[in-house]
């Protein structure tokens, strides 16, 4: 019964999204329209130091005509353009020029290792690669030991806007997954997917012609590159923001920023920091982790009058689900439950909970237009594990990887997480399982107090222990400063499992 549910429900939900397909233009197609639309009107403010540019939308265009023109000198058509990029004005040109001519940027992490780089360049077809300036010299390295030729681009010349053409191939963008696991995956975007990725995050995010949009995510990151091409495809501006830092952020504020993407420990330091508030924000974009119901109403009160909103998603495939201002203020008002969900799924989003158990945890699968997947059927994997309440939000407990089972009981390191950062002298925790002789794993807790504060184990275990089974209290606490995580901002749960090790 509950398959053929899933079978109606799929069945009903591609045929809603094949009369939406048909009104959705390819990303290029849309971009270049709107470009060519608001050619005079601001579209890229540089913020970097070294310069970028402040182009409007013509001039923006013909940036981008001259990063196809650099890009088709590199490589054969198809073969993806690997670059040590950051959320610059040249890095969106290179992506718009490359999709145009067929040579796809493939934004790279430049906080990676050289072996970690050149593993994943060697994967790649094609003898160039990019590097920014301030990337020159680890560009050399991996260069030299993939045996490519290293394109150095600071700010790319100027091109003719009207020799730029619309993909007629794909990818048109190529991102890699973050690798927490394990070697990072080569995920393709395609020019339609990208263009319904416009439709969806464009109105969740409600970025239109007036906006200026900034985010503070590495470009390499789906939420980097993959939220900045939105924006222009939706008319806004985008105000490049290369690297966050609590001095930097008042430059946001002299080029009216009203969209702004971070990750809630930016909003704890700028808190703190006393610098939160612009002027001209009218939406504070936030995922890559919860939010504590103490930082939401201090971010809240700071920031009267602006909409606060959580999208969740991975590379393969964002958004899939998002915390509305409406669910923010309730959540505020009370409903402090909400901030332990990543949401409800977005419109056209199909979803399923596969194997759940008996607390209603399983997979979450995904299937929408703007997902990048190959597998049957169109069904994204994610990993990750959640359930679902009566109203329809998610709850996420974590990865499947990330299971801790202790003597056959499953136990989702989420779940005890988000109780222990409940505590108000906790700012962050994490936990893992370890081997156990008896049980096969016990919880492990690594706990970040906030500043000041104290907490004691016996206060922990103690305000746990009314909101979890007894078999998922930790019994091992470690207090840390901070918490590893990638260049993204994720979690590395392998991290503490080897500072664990290492006593």
């Amino acid at each position: 019964m509950l398959v053929d549910f899933y079978v109606r429900l799929s069945i009903v939900s591609t045929s809603v999204n094949a009369v939406r397909d048909s009104a959705v233009a390819p990303w290029t197609a849309e971009t270049l329209r709107v470009l060519e639309e608001r050619a005079e009107e601001p579209a890229v403010f540089g913020t970097e130091p070294s310069g970028g540019g402040r182009w409007s939308g013509g001039e923006f265009r013909d940036r981008a005509a001259g990063a196809a023109d650099l890009l088709a000198e590199l490589g054969e058509r198809g073969q993806p353009v690997p670059g040590l990029l950051s959320a610059r004005s040249t890095a969106l040109a290179l992506t718009l020029g490359g999709a145009c001519v067929g040579r796809p940027i493939a934004p790279l992490p430049p906080r990676h290792t050289v072996d970690e780089l050149a593993a994943m360049v060697g994967r790649m077809p094609g003898h160039a690669l990019l590097a920014e300036p301030d990337h020159a010299e680890t560009g050399e390295e991996v260069a030299a030991a993939t045996g490519r030729r290293l394109q150095v681009v600071d700010v790319v010349p100027l091109g003719s806007g009207s020799a730029l053409r619309l993909a007629t191939a794909d990818p048109v963008l190529v991102l890699h997954t973050s690798g927490t696991t394990g070697m990072p995956k080569r995920v393709d975007v395609t020019d339609a997917g990208l263009g319904h990725r416009t439709r969806v995050s464009g109105a969740t995010l409600r970025l239109g012609p007036g906006a200026v949009y900034a985010g503070a995510s590495p470009f390499h990151h789906i939420g980097g590159v993959g939220n900045a091409v939105v924006a222009l495809a939706r008319g806004a501006a985008v105000a490049s923001f290369p690297r966050f830092s609590v001095a930097a952020w008042p430059t946001l504020r002299e080029l009216g920023a009203t969209h702004v993407l971070v990750v809630p420990t930016m909003i704890e330091m700028l808190l703190r920091g006393g610098g939160l508030a612009l002027p001209t924000l009218r939406t504070l974009i936030y995922g890559g982790s919860p939010i504590h119901p103490e930082t939401l109403r201090a971010a809240m009160a700071a920031l009267p009058g602006v909409d606060f909103v959580n999208i969740f998603g991975q590379t393969e495939g964002s958004p899939l689900t998002s915390l509305t201002p409406d669910d923010h203020r309730a959540a505020a008002g009370g409903r402090e439950d909400l901030l332990r969900s990543i949401g409800r799924p977005l419109p056209g989003v199909v979803h399923r909970i596969v194997d759940p158990d008996d607390e209603g945890f399983g997979e979450l699968h995904a299937r929408a237009p703007h997902l990048s997947t190959t597998a049957a059927a169109g069904w994204l994997r994610t990993g990750d594990i959640v359930r679902a309440d009566d109203d329809g939000y998610l709850f996420l407990a974590g990865r499947r990887h990330d299971l801790i089972i202790r003597g056959g009981e499953n136990i989702h390191p989420v779940e005890v997480e988000q109780v222990l950062v409940a505590h108000p002298d906790v700012e962050a925790a994490a936990v893992i399982g370890v081997p156990d002789p008896l049980w096969g794993q016990t919880v492990a807790a690594f706990v970040v107090p906030r500043p000041g504060a104290t907490p004691t184990v016996e206060e922990l275990r103690a305000a746990a222990r009314d909101r979890l089974a007894r078999h998922k209290l930790p019994t091992v606490w470690r207090f840390v400063d901070a918490l590893p995580v990638s260049p993204n901002g994720k979690l590395l749960r392998d991290e503490l499992r080897i500072r664990l090790s290492d006593g």
